[in-house]
C-alpha cells in the first residue's frame, strides 16, 4: 500500500520586480491552511498519510520546493488551497513543477470557484470549485489511486448546514513565522448582502451558515492549549452569525482568555448588546468595511445597507466598551476624484477610528463589478498579479494609476 503525502499550500503571488512575494514574519496564517490540515486524517483506506503545510509568504527557506517531486512507494499530493486571482500565476507554476516531478496537483479557492477554468481543465492539474467539505475526501481518495479527476464539485458549490473539523493549531516551528501566535476561525461563513465588487457571495453564498457553538468552542481550546495568543474570527459578517451571542457566552464560562477580533457590517452600529458582549468575552477590535462616506457611491456599489451618518456611533460604541474600531476604506470608486478622496480622508481623521486600512478599487475577476468593467471596456491591466488592491487595474475616468497610488500613501 502506497503512502500517501499531501502537502497543503498558501501560495504567494509575484511582485512588481518578478519575484515570489516573501516576508521575514506574517501576522497572521491562512485560516484554509490548518481547516484543511484539520480534515485529513492520519490514515486513509489503510493507507498512512502524511502531511505538510506551507504558507509561501512566510516561508523565506525554500526546502518545501524539495517536497513536490514523487518518492518511491509514495503518492504526492500538493493542494494549493484558497488562491486567489492575483495569486493565480504563482499557483500553476507551483502545479507545472510539481506535474513535471511526478506529483499530483488539485487548485482550489476563490478564484476557481468563481471564475471559468476550462481552458487550464486537463492539463495536468485538477481544480475544486466548491467546499472543501464536499470534496475533500474525494480527492484523496483519487490521490491514493494515482489519478485525480479534471474537476471536483461542479454539482454542488456549498455545504447545505456546516460540518466542519475542530481545528488543529500550526505546530510552533511553523508559528514562529509569524509576529504573535495566532489563528484564523470561521464559525460561520456566507453574507446576505450583494455588494458588486465582493466575490463573497460568490465563495460562501448569501445565506450564513454557522457550525456549531460546540465545534467552535473545541477549537478554541485547542489553540489555547498550543499556546496561541489571539483569534481572529474571519466569518464575513459577525453580527450576521445567529449563534454569535451562544459563542460569546460560552466563551465568557470557559474563562479562555484568549483575545479576538471579527469583522462586522456597519450595522453593530446599532448592536450595543452584542458590542457590550464581545467585550467581555475577549474581543479587541471590530473590522467594518465602511468603504466611502458618499452615500450615493455606496448606492451604486450596492452596498446600501452602510449608512455613513452612523460611521461615528460605530468609533463612539467600540470606544465605550475598550474596543479598537478599524475602518477600511476603499479609493477609486469611479466617481471619485483626488479632491473627494482627500475630502474622505479629512472626514476619517475626524471620525477617528483607532485603526484604518485603504485599498484602491480592484474589480475582482468572478464579481459583478468585473463583469460591468470588462464588458464596457475598462479592464486595462491584464496581469492578474496585480489584481491585489494596490494598483489601479482600470481605466479611471479622472484618476491615473500613479495619482492613485499616490493618494493610497497619502491615506496612511
Amino acid at each position: 500500500m502506497n503512502k500517501l503525502r499531501v502537502i497543503i499550500l498558501k501560495p504567494s503571488k509575484y511582485a512588481l520586480n518578478g519575484y515570489v512575494d516573501r516576508y521575514r514574519w506574517g501576522f497572521m496564517p491562512n485560516s484554509t491552511v490548518p481547516h484543511l490540515r484539520s480534515m485529513t486524517p492520519d490514515s486513509f483506506r489503510g493507507a498512512p498519510v502524511e502531511v505538510l503545510t506551507v504558507d509561501e509568504y512566510v516561508h523565506t527557506d525554500l526546502d518545501y520546493l524539495a517536497l513536490l517531486r514523487r518518492e518511491l512507494g509514495h503518492r504526492t499530493l500538493l493542494a494549493i488551497v484558497g488562491v486567489q486571482s492575483h495569486q493565480l500565476h504563482r499557483a500553476l507554476d507551483l502545479a507545472a513543477y510539481a506535474h513535471q516531478n511526478g506529483c499530483l496537483t488539485v487548485i482550489g479557492g476563490p478564484h476557481p470557484m468563481t471564475c471559468d477554468t476550462s481552458m487550464l481543465q486537463g492539463r495536468g492539474v485538477s481544480f475544486a470549485l466548491a467546499e472543501a467539505e464536499l470534496v475533500w475526501l474525494d480527492i484523496l481518495e483519487d490521490a491514493l489511486a494515482g489519478q485525480l479527476q479534471p474537476v471536483y464539485g461542479q454539482k454542488q458549490r456549498w455545504q447545505r448546514e456546516l460540518d466542519s473539523p475542530v481545528i488543529s493549531p500550526p505546530n510552533k516551528k511553523d508559528m514562529q513565522r509569524y509576529v504573535i501566535p495566532m489563528l484564523g476561525l470561521y464559525p460561520a461563513r456566507g453574507c446576505p448582502f450583494t455588494c458588486n465588487y465582493c466575490s463573497v457571495i460568490k465563495i460562501a453564498g448569501r445565506r450564513v451558515r454557522s457550525q456549531s457553538v460546540e465545534t467552535t468552542i473545541k477549537s478554541l481550546r485547542a489553540a489555547k492549549a498550543a499556546g496561541i495568543k489571539m483569534i481572529m474570527f474571519t466569518s464575513d459578517n459577525f453580527n450576521k452569525y445567529a449563534q454569535a451571542e451562544e459563542l460569546l457566552n460560552a466563551m465568557i464560562d470557559e474563562k479562555l482568555d484568549l483575545k479576538f477580533f471579527v469583522q462586522c457590517d456597519t450595522q453593530i452600529a446599532r448592536q450595543e448588546k452584542l458590542v457590550e458582549l464581545s467585550s467581555r468575552a475577549g474581543c479587541f477590535e471590530i473590522f467594518v468595511g465602511v468603504e466611502s462616506f458618499n452615500r450615493n457611491t455606496l448606492l451604486a456599489a450596492k452596498k446600501g445597507q452602510n449608512h455613513p451618518e452612523l460611521y461615528k456611533d460605530i468609533v463612539d460604541l467600540c470606544q465605550t466598551y475598550g474596543i479598537s474600531s478599524h475602518f477600511s476604506n476603499i479609493i477609486g470608486f469611479p466617481k471619485d476624484t483626488a479632491s473627494s478622496i482627500k475630502c474622505h480622508i479629512k472626514t476619517l481623521c475626524e471620525l477617528s477610528p483607532l485603526q484604518a486600512s485603504f485599498y484602491i478599487l480592484c474589480p475582482i475577476p468572478g464579481t459583478e463589478q468585473y463583469s460591468e468593467f470588462l464588458c464596457a471596456g475598462l479592464i486595462a491591466e491584464r496581469n492578474l498579479d496585480r489584481f491585489d488592491g494596490t494598483v489601479l487595474t482600470w481605466n479611471h475616468p479622472d484618476l491615473s494609476r500613479q495619482e492613485l497610488t499616490s493618494l493610497l500613501f497619502r491615506c496612511y
